[in-house]
């Protein structure tokens, strides 16, 4: 059985659809078709059952998976021991949610790729949880320990967030004293049904009941708090990229969550995978404290 078919057999189970698994591959639609074609005939068993959803795995196919990890895994520790004389190189996908993935994560990366000039970087932004079953990422950054799944789960850095409005806003609206003053004023968040982790549903720490601009995305929502859209909570690692934007009632509203480094369990074996995790780990811990440290500046502040 060859393994490039059974590494596509894979890309498609995970992906659960032909393009899916062609995205990740770098490969057309119709070649991974073929090659799936070619492995089911090879075997003597349908593989795949094709649904209004996409592709999913029959009896037989779901058999196959387990050997086929275990080949995947004895391909990455060969292609592993190849590289060690190299150094770090090859390709890196890391998944995050879209703050860290806008605001921190690039910064990382940079230093990472100048350390290490054979290494690819990939950042996935996405606003729900990486699916590293599926492998849609190597590791993921995620704002709470996941709590199923064959993951290994690393504490990251402390972060910090806090009210805070545009200052063409602030000039214009009516003052803001205390907590009871924001009722008169707009609030950007999430959108409610879209947060996909407890850990960012910020609005009831204002002790407003409702946004009045929403978005799933953090970097939107900071985007509408740059045009003087109205006041929200914000990351404060983001608001040294964001000129004009300033604190409100730092004291009454700061709030803290954690980043977690997420990998798959059967990644511990590799050594490669490993050092680029301690190096992410250390990266992403020097950049929120570097750029949390810029806030000290007063013309970032506001009482």
């Amino acid at each position: 059985m060859d393994w490039d078919d059974l590494r596509i057999f894979l890309a498609v189970a995970r992906a659960e659809s032909l393009s899916g698994a062609g995205r990740r591959l770098g490969m057309d639609a119709s070649t991974i078709g073929r090659r799936i074609a070619r492995l089911e005939a090879s075997v003597g068993a349908a593989l795949f059952a094709k649904t209004p959803q996409g592709y999913a795995l029959t009896a037989e196919g779901a058999r196959l998976v387990a050997p086929a990890e275990v080949a995947e895994q004895g391909a990455n520790a060969a292609a592993e021991a190849v590289r060690r004389e190299a150094g770090l190189t090859g390709q890196l996908r890391v998944g995050a949610p879209d703050g860290c993935a806008n605001y921190l994560l690039p910064q990382v990366a940079r230093d990472l790729c100048a350390a290490h000039p054979g290494l690819e970087i990939q950042i996935v932004a996405l606003p729900r949880v990486v699916n590293l079953t599926k492998r849609e990422a190597d590791m993921a950054v995620a704002v709470s320990p996941p709590d199923t799944g064959r993951l290994t789960v690393q504490r990251l850095t402390d972060y910090h967030l806090h009210l805070a409005a545009h200052e063409d806003y602030l000039r214009d609206a009516p003052p803001i004293r205390d907590l009871a003053d924001l009722r008169h004023h707009r609030m950007i968040g999430y959108i409610p049904d879209m947060i996909f982790d407890r850990e960012l549903d910020y609005l009831s720490e204002t002790g407003a009941e409702s946004a009045a601009i929403t978005s799933n995305s953090v970097s939107v929502q900071m985007q509408a708090i740059r045009a003087g859209a109205g006041l929200g909570i914000v990351h404060d690692f983001a608001i040294p990229f964001a000129p004009g934007v300033r604190l409100v009632l730092p004291d009454r509203i700061a709030l803290k969550r954690s980043f977690w480094l997420i990998r798959h369990a059967d990644d511990r074996a590799s050594r490669r995978l490993s050092l680029l995790a301690d190096l992410l780990a250390q990266g992403l811990r020097a950049e929120v404290a570097r750029l949390e440290a810029l806030l000290s500046a007063p013309r970032l502040c506001r009482t």
